[in-house]
Formats: structure tokens, C-alpha cells, sequence
């Protein structure tokens, strides 16, 4: 195809697409959902969040949030000029150079969902040129014709448009938006939208709904993080699950402080309040449980992440990923929420912290740094700062042995948990999620995992349980010998991950998922034999209001969408199960008032 024929070609499928003029792409980062890297010229090939333009390309980040991002290369060209890219936590604007034919992928690392893409085309050649390799931030580079490569552009065009998302309340069949382009890859021009369909499908029917058997015990809620309403301008809801007959009960948006992106929630000591986290906004939020009633909100830092109480004290403890120094913990007084001190833990941005049994002890996964901090409370001080594969590895969350003897980050970007001893911070092991697959081929040859994010331990001990987005696999860990032995289907997009009590002895893992309107229900240890290894799905539950679902505004768009941070109620981890009020404690077995007796 010559040049001019293959621009004629390009300004026919690439509405948006704007070559007279400057040779330039701007991005807007933003708090909406989907669209987080908006391409201001509109959408290309269908998709707002991806720019093409030609070698010498000008691409420029501006912002319209109210809190801080960074902009930041997750993969591109091998060799490319200009990459690795990358900048602090910020709420001003950045600009890059790319002159190397290829795919170029951007995102947040406070935000790692947000993601904006680049094709630089070479107009002398047929077909957009994705390039003969990417290199992801983590190192790997792979062909653009493997499984990998492909995986990942699938897994972008899902995330970042709200079409392509799985609503299991419509009954239609899951339907891709694959853009209908010729693409240059190692192998040759190909068509993109026929070999993602070969390789991944489309149109493909959604797993029926499920209801668990066996009833759980009190409350889920779910931070549906995407959902808008018709009196806010942010996004955003705590939405509660009956845990008995598998119901929403509430949802909670509170139009009246348009609450922006809730990510993650806690709850205090007597289960009456729930402490939201506002990811996209400087804010920890509180809200009565049972009404739905504000109480209070109070300003912590930029983007924070996730929020757990100390067992000891009743206190707040909360991530302040978007820092850009070392006192990102804040520590904030029970039930009110005023802010005591901010905790110095040695590194910025932090993200999914975990808390000791006991109140001595809190570890924290420091996004920016590649490592995690083990924080001893008796000493008022940093006990250890632990590697866990360095800043590319993107350790985003942990969770912790009942005991707190040991505990496990979940390196994001490295598709790796590491094993930590918690008294003296060494290395136990760490486990390759993807060990069973290869980026190639893209052959399975056992439990596999990519893109790892929450990642709680039972509160018996038993299993590990980790959300994995790119794969949508919830993969399972015995805790006994760091072995991962087990991985479930999830839905698209899958992110959270929390455990609540099931009816009359075991616990259940609770499963969100960004990019769907449901919430799995796993039983992880179906038989009671203290092997994980048959754990089971047992539930896919709608995260759509009923007819007796109490709401404080009116959903206009996503309607359950956006699954992120998960909160059983009652809290059930061992530290924090002996202090439930006797109402609470009723409902349990002897064994869950006190996992490890």
C-alpha cells in the first residue's frame, strides 16, 4: 500500500484521528472512569484513551483531578528513544518525544487501571506498526505477535471503555469492541480485530449467576467505584451485599460531598461505622453502616488507598499512595477520624498496607520504591525495609498469617508475590504467578496468574487468595508450603479481594472485579481439610440494586461497575474477632471467634 493510500486508509477507520497540523496527541487525566487517559481529539479505532500519530510524535499529559498521578511508560518499543519514562506523583503537566515506530502503553502508578496508548506509525509502511517487540516496565520483552502482547492489548481495550465491560445483568453475550485495523506486527500485517477474536473469542456467553448454598454471615460491602449518579459529578459507591440471602441492601454514594472514587473501607471496632478511603480525591470518608448516614470527612493526603484500624487501640491507619515522602501512613483517632500523626515508614506511596494480629506490627507495599516496610509500633519505629523486586515490580498489597509470623506482597507489575518473615524481614520465597504460562505461545500448563493485587490470608491460616487482573484468575496459595495450588475464573477485571465467615464454620472469599457488575463468592476450603487446593467459586452475585435497595441517589450509568475494595462485616481476622460486640460473636463458631485455638 503507498503512503497516500495508506492515509486515506487511517482517516477512514481512525475517527479522531488528526494529522493536519502539529504532530501531537494530549492526553487528560481525569477522575472518570474508563477514559482516565483521555485523547482530547476524541476517540481513535473506538477507543478514547489511545493516540496515533508519526515517528516525532509530541505526547503531552495535562490534568483535570483533584488528586496527584504519575505518567508513567508500562511498555513500548525495544530500544525506543526517550523510554523508560516516567514522573513523580503530580498534579502538573509532562510531555514526551516518541520518534521509534511501535505500540506505547502509559498509566498511573498511583492508579495503575489508568492507562492511555500510543501507536507511533511509520506512513511508509502497510498497516499501524505495533512494532517487532515490546519492553514492559519490568523488563520482559516478548514479539508483538505473542499471547502476551496480544493479552495485554485485549486487557487495555477492556479496561478503558466502559462498552466493553461485563454486565451480567443484561443477559447478552460478552461483546469486545476489537478495533477493525490493520496492524504490522513481527510476524507481518494482520488484521487486530481478527486475531484477538481468534485468540480470545468474542461474543461469548457470560457464566450463569450463581447463589451460594450456604449462607455467609452479616455483610459485604463493595466499593463499585464507577458507578454515576445523577446528583454527583464523581464516580463512585459503597454498595452492601446481604450475606444471608445474597441481596444489595444499600447502596451509599453521598451526593451531598459528591464522593470521588471510593476505593477501599474498614470498619470500627463495634461494625456500626464504615471508614471509606477516596482514592481520586485527598479524603477518608465515614458513613453510619446501618443508615447510610454521613458522619464525617476529614483531608489525609493525596490519593489515599486502603484503611485498617489497630486491633490494640481502635485507631485508623491509612496509605497515602499519591506521597511524595516518607511520612505516608496516617494515623487518625477511633470513630472520629481526627488526625493524630502521619507515621514515617522510610518510603513514599504506599498502597494495600496489612496490620498485625496483635496491634505491634504493620507492613506496608511501597509502590514507588519496589520494596515493603515493616513498621514495629512497640518500638515506634521501621523494623525492616524489604526488597520485593524493585520500582518496576509495583508491589501493590499484602496480606498477613494470622499469626503475623509472615506475609506475602503482591508485585503487580512482576506477576510475583514475595514471602516475607515478618521478626526479621527476610526473603521466605517468592512465587512466580506465571510459572505455568507461556508469553509466547500462550500455553497453561497449571495455575496461573498476571497482574496480582489484593491478596489477604484466610483468617484460619489456610490460604492465600490474590486477585489477578490481566488473567481475571483468582489464584490460590497453601500457606503451609508457599505453593500456588489452585486458580479460579473471575470476571473481568479482577481486583479485590476480602474474607468473611460462612454460616456455621469456614470463610468465604469475597471477589470484586473492576470490569464487571458482580461479586464472587469462593469457599476456600470446601471440605474443612485444611488444603486449599479444591477451593471452589460457589457464588457470582449482582451488584445492581433490587427493588428493596435502599439508596441515597439515582444510578444514571455502570450500574454495579467498578469493584475494587471488598469489607466483610463482620470482620472476622483473627486480632480483630475478639473484640466484635456479643451480637456479632453469637452469629460465629467457636473455631471463627478465635482462628487459631
Amino acid at each position: 500500500m503507498s503512503s497516500i493510500k495508506h492515509f486515506l486508509a487511517l482517516l477512514l477507520v481512525l475517527p479522531g484521528l488528526v494529522w493536519a497540523g502539529s504532530n501531537e496527541i494530549r492526553f487528560e487525566l481525569n477522575d472518570m472512569p474508563g477514559n482516565w487517559f483521555r485523547n482530547i481529539n476524541g476517540p481513535v479505532a473506538g477507543s478514547g484513551s489511545l493516540g496515533v500519530g508519526t515517528p516525532g510524535v509530541r505526547v503531552k499529559f495535562g490534568m483535570d483531578s483533584e488528586t496527584v498521578h504519575t505518567m508513567t511508560s508500562l511498555l513500548f518499543p525495544k530500544g525506543a528513544k526517550n523510554m523508560p519514562f516516567d514522573t513523580d506523583a503530580q498534579r502538573g503537566s509532562a510531555e514526551v518525544v516518541l520518534t521509534t515506530p511501535g505500540l506505547y502503553v502509559f498509566v498511573c502508578q498511583v492508579h495503575p487501571f489508568m492507562l492511555g496508548a500510543v501507536i507511533v506509525d511509520d506512513p511508509a509502511t502497510e498497516g499501524l506498526d505495533l512494532g517487532d517487540n515490546i519492553t514492559l516496565a519490568n523488563g520482559i520483552t516478548v514479539p508483538t505477535s505473542s499471547d502476551l502482547a496480544t493479552r495485554l492489548l485485549r486487557g487495555f481495550l477492556v479496561l478503558t471503555e466502559p462498552d466493553n465491560w461485563q454486565n451480567f445483568a443484561s443477559g447478552a453475550p460478552w461483546h469486545i469492541n476489537y478495533p477493525n485495523v490493520d496492524v504490522r506486527i513481527d510476524s507481518g500485517v494482520v488484521n487486530l480485530a481478527e486475531v484477538l477474536t481468534a485468540r480470545y473469542d468474542n461474543d461469548t456467553s457470560l457464566p450463569a449467576l450463581l447463589t451460594p448454598t450456604q449462607q455467609g454471615v452479616g455483610e459485604v460491602w463493595v466499593n463499585t467505584q464507577f458507578e454515576l449518579t445523577a446528583n454527583k459529578k464523581k464516580p463512585g459507591a459503597a454498595t452492601a451485599v446481604n450475606a444471608t440471602n445474597w441481596e444489595v441492601s444499600r447502596k451509599v454514594f453521598l451526593p451531598n460531598i459528591d464522593m470521588n472514587n471510593p476505593h477501599n473501607m474498614w470498619t470500627d471496632r463495634a461494625q456500626n461505622l464504615i471508614y471509606v478511603t477516596e482514592w481520586f480525591s485527598s479524603k477518608l470518608t465515614i458513613f453510619n453502616r446501618r443508615s447510610g448516614q454521613f458522619v464525617s470527612r476529614v483531608s489525609v493526603g493525596d490519593a489515599p488507598a486502603h484503611v485498617m484500624t489497630r486491633v490494640d487501640t481502635d485507631q485508623l491507619h491509612v496509605s497515602i499512595n499519591g506521597s511524595n515522602d516518607r511520612e505516608s501512613v496516617v494515623e487518625l483517632s477511633p470513630l472520629s477520624g481526627n488526625m493524630e500523626r502521619r507515621i514515617d515508614i522510610g518510603r513514599p506511596g504506599p498502597h494495600g498496607h496489612w496490620m498485625g494480629h496483635d496491634g505491634g506490627t504493620m507492613v506496608t507495599p511501597n509502590v514507588f520504591t519496589g520494596d515493603s516496610t515493616i513498621f514495629d509500633f512497640a518500638r515506634d519505629a521501621i523494623r525492616n525495609i524489604v526488597p520485593t523486586g524493585g520500582p518496576e515490580a509495583h508491589p501493590i498489597a499484602a496480606g498477613m498469617l494470622p499469626d503475623s509470623s509472615k506475609y506475602y506482597v503482591a508485585n503487580f507489575l512482576d506477576s510475583t508475590i514475595t514471602v516475607i518473615e515478618t521478626a526479621t524481614g527476610n526473603i521466605l520465597k517468592t512465587i512466580n504467578l506465571l510459572q505455568n504460562y507461556d508469553p509466547v505461545s500462550g500455553d497453561i500448563t497449571g495455575p496461573v496468574g498476571a497482574l496480582p493485587i489484593q491478596t489477604p490470608v484466610s483468617p484460619d491460616g489456610v490460604a492465600m487468595v490474590t486477585a489477578n487482573i490481566l488473567t481475571d484468575t483468582i489464584t490460590i496459595v497453601n500457606t503451609k508450603t508457599d505453593e500456588l495450588v489452585a486458580a479460579l475464573p473471575c470476571a473481568a477485571g479482577c481486583h479485590g479481594v476480602q474474607f468473611g465467615a460462612k454460616n456455621g464454620g469456614g470463610y468465604y472469599a469475597y471477589v470484586s472485579s473492576q470490569s464487571a457488575n458482580i461479586l464472587q463468592v469462593v469457599d476456600i476450603d470446601p471440605n474443612g481439610d485444611g488444603n486449599p487446593a479444591d477451593a471452589a467459586l460457589v457464588g457470582r452475585v449482582l451488584l445492581t440494586p433490587g427493588a428493596n435497595t435502599a439508596m441515597d441517589d439515582t444510578i444514571k450509568a455502570h450500574s454495579g461497575m467498578g469493584g475494587q475494595g471488598v469489607l466483610a462485616v463482620p470482620v472476622v481476622y483473627n486480632g480483630w474477632v475478639q473484640n466484635l460486640p456479643q451480637e456479632w460473636k453469637d452469629q460465629l463458631t467457636v473455631k471463627q471467634r478465635d482462628p487459631l485455638k
